[in-house]
């Protein structure tokens, strides 16, 4: 199986995975919260629906990512994988709103709690599903890189602590602390609110083409220069789109080296810097340099 064929079916099974936890855990939380009345419940359900949405949105975006480059996107489509993780952003903001508001509500208003039994049964089942999808989406992201895969992971590892608070609210508020819940709601609203802007920076950071690492960079240059017959290479460009990097280079070669020969290393550069970044398209353009008279 070809690279490409392997990050296409590791980011399908990603947010396939991430879109049926969500709807799950969506499921078994309104039943916790019917019964109970929790707002800390609340802020999960809420957010837990808002990841359903925003992992369908994901879900679409990959696909369309996914498809080769055309006549209109000829460096293909993996762009639709940042505007996903800006709707993503969009979505969460709104469940930091909404948790918010209900948590301020309680706080002004509080009232006993029922079935927490039920409710804390439910956050224990939702922390573990939560970081079993967490495992497998890191696993994806350190194969393939991916953008969407990686704003998705970035809220439901703030589901993780907010599935933790709300375990922990549950537990206090059946000793009888219930202000503890209607705290607990308002603080994961902040912390929903950070991830919604942690989000907008990295979608942000592909979208206006920000270089990859410089330590990336870097090793890309010595690659180019390790060639057999390179003198030197100048003005190497990278960006991200979804899975896929892209790299431009100049390479410096004698200015009396036949044509053939130059295009031959002008290759040799690619294959060496594909060798180590398989997700990497890299166009190298030979420049001539006279150094008869160093």
């Amino acid at each position: 199986m070809s690279v490409p064929e392997l990050h296409a079916r590791l980011l399908r099974r990603a947010t396939r995975a991430a879109l049926a936890t969500a709807l799950f855990l969506a499921a078994c939380k309104a039943v916790a919260w019917w019964l109970s009345g929790s707002v800390s419940l609340l802020a999960g359900l809420t957010d837990s629906l808002l990841d359903g949405a925003a992992s369908m949105l994901n879900l679409m975006a990959v696909h369309y990512s996914l498809r080769p480059a055309d006549d209109d996107h000829r460096y293909g489509h993996g762009k639709a994988e940042a505007l996903a993780g800006l709707g993503q952003a969009a979505f969460i903001a709104i469940s930091a709103l909404v948790v918010g508001y209900q948590g301020v509500d309680r706080l002004l208003n509080p009232a006993p709690l029922g079935a927490a039994g039920v409710g804390i049964a439910v956050m224990i089942l939702s922390l573990v599903m939560t970081a079993l999808l967490l495992a497998y989406q890191y696993h994806v992201i350190r194969i393939t890189r991916s953008t969407a895969i990686r704003a998705d992971s970035l809220h439901y590892r703030s589901d993780l602590l907010l599935n933790s608070s709300i375990l922990v609210a549950l537990i206090l508020a059946s000793f009888g602390l219930e202000r503890v819940d209607a705290l607990f709601g308002i603080g994961i609203a902040f912390y929903i609110l950070w991830s919604a802007l942690s989000i907008v920076r990295e979608a942000g950071r592909v979208l206006m083409d920000k270089e990859i690492s410089p330590e990336v960079n870097e090793h890309m240059h010595r690659l180019a220069c390790a060639v057999p017959g390179v003198l030197g290479c100048h003005d190497l460009r990278t960006r991200v789109s979804g899975t896929r990097w892209f790299v431009q280079a100049h390479i410096e070669l004698p200015g009396a080296m036949p044509l053939t020969r130059a295009h031959d290393l002008c290759e040799s550069v690619e294959h060496a810097i594909r060798h180590e970044y398989p997700s990497a398209e890299v166009l190298v353009h030979p420049d001539p340099v006279d150094r008869s008279g160093l």
